[in-house]
């Protein structure tokens, strides 16, 4: 199932994070199915990034979540019926760097949009994006289901496992009673044309390649559920439109890959290099680095179940479709075209 354009056509839509790499996508996305399109969220980080290159027409508030004061406003200047809620400090190493940042932010944050939502009128659904890694990951690879406990070893994957916390209380205290609907969807390893993040592995390559030099993979046999970009905004979007329109729909769902589409770094990586065209050299580091889980599995039977969404892009295609973006990229094609041509043809039916 993919997204219905006639559900968003003409909705107040509030994004935090849209300018992130999965926020840049979706906003674009979002605007092509003709919804009204308020950002919320910090100033793009480093150059380039991709909500940059696509010259956005988003009307932006440029606003640090864990401000509360400074949250409200934007609240109340956007004036939300949906709010799609994907700020985040986002990247594992950097939750080890950062935890402060990253427990304030990710957790902290949540309470702030939630308590300026629970004071705004007009909102009727309100979608919190938070992680694969929000499960107690016991190593065993056993495919994490939505009842599964919640856990985190990690900064990161603790703060995110709040923030479901934080999102279920303000749901049963103060959103739900007064008719607003409340989920959370839990995402994949995202990867896809665009993504100029540091510490992933994709954009790693990328970079490696631009200044020539040899890749630093830490971890080749570790396995994710790899998901294409554009597959989980269809989940998360899908997952919204049955949030508003049936009453049945779950508050929790998993959106990643199929079950058994399971794929180690390495492969991973070598798969982009070979559709991308460019050699570079793979070193693996062995120097200490901070603990980070073998092997993470989701189960998203949940979304086909209740949803009727499935992913339709395997993780080495997935792999595939970003390499063919960066080439683009790299051969000078603009970055909006680009993403154009990959929704359209997602769209339609041609991907997966």
């Amino acid at each position: 199932m993919t997204p219905d354009p006639s559900f968003w056509r003409g909705r107040r839509v509030l994004l935090t994070g849209h300018t992130g790499f999965k926020g840049a996508w979706a906003a674009l996305w979002l605007r092509r199915m003709g919804a009204d399109v308020c950002g919320l969220s910090l100033a793009p980080e480093g150059s380039p990034n991709l909500y940059d290159l696509l010259n956005p027409q988003t009307s932006a508030d440029w606003c640090d979540l864990r401000n509360p004061q400074s949250v409200t406003a934007c609240v109340q200047r956007a004036m939300p019926e949906i709010v799609l809620h994907m700020a985040a400090q986002s990247v594992v190493r950097r939750g080890y760097a950062a935890p402060v940042e990253t427990f304030s932010t990710n957790v902290q944050g949540t309470v702030n949009l939630l308590e300026a939502l629970r004071e705004t009128e007009g909102v009727k659904a309100v979608m919190v994006i938070t992680s694969d890694k929000v499960y107690r990951n016991d190593g065993k690879g056993r495919a994490f289901q939505e009842e599964d406990p919640l856990g985190g070893k990690d900064p990161y994957s603790a703060s995110k496992a709040c923030a479901e916390h934080v999102t279920s209380a303000y749901a049963a205290s103060f959103l739900e009673p007064k008719g607003v609907r409340v989920a959370s969807a839990r995402g994949g390893n995202v990867i896809g044309g665009g993504d100029f993040t540091v510490d992933r592995i994709l954009p790693d390559i990328w970079r490696a390649t631009s200044a020539g030099t040899p890749l630093q993979m830490r971890s080749p046999r570790s396995v994710r559920p790899w998901q294409h970009v554009l597959d989980c905004l269809a989940g998360y979007f899908v997952f919204t439109e049955q949030l508003v329109s049936n009453d049945e729909a779950p508050r929790h769902i998993n959106i990643g890959p199929d079950i058994e589409d399971t794929l180690e770094v390495l492969p991973l990586a070598e798969t982009f290099i070979s559709a991308y065209g460019k050699t570079v050299p793979i070193e693996i580091d062995t120097s200490p680095q901070p603990p980070e889980a073998p092997m993470l599995r989701i189960d998203p039977r949940l979304a086909a179940t209740s949803l009727g969404w499935r992913g339709r892009i395997d993780a080495r295609n997935a792999a595939r479709l970003a390499a063919e973006w960066y080439a683009g990229y790299d051969a000078g094609v603009a970055a909006q075209d680009l993403c154009i041509e990959q929704i359209e043809s997602y769209a339609n039916g041609e991907l997966g």
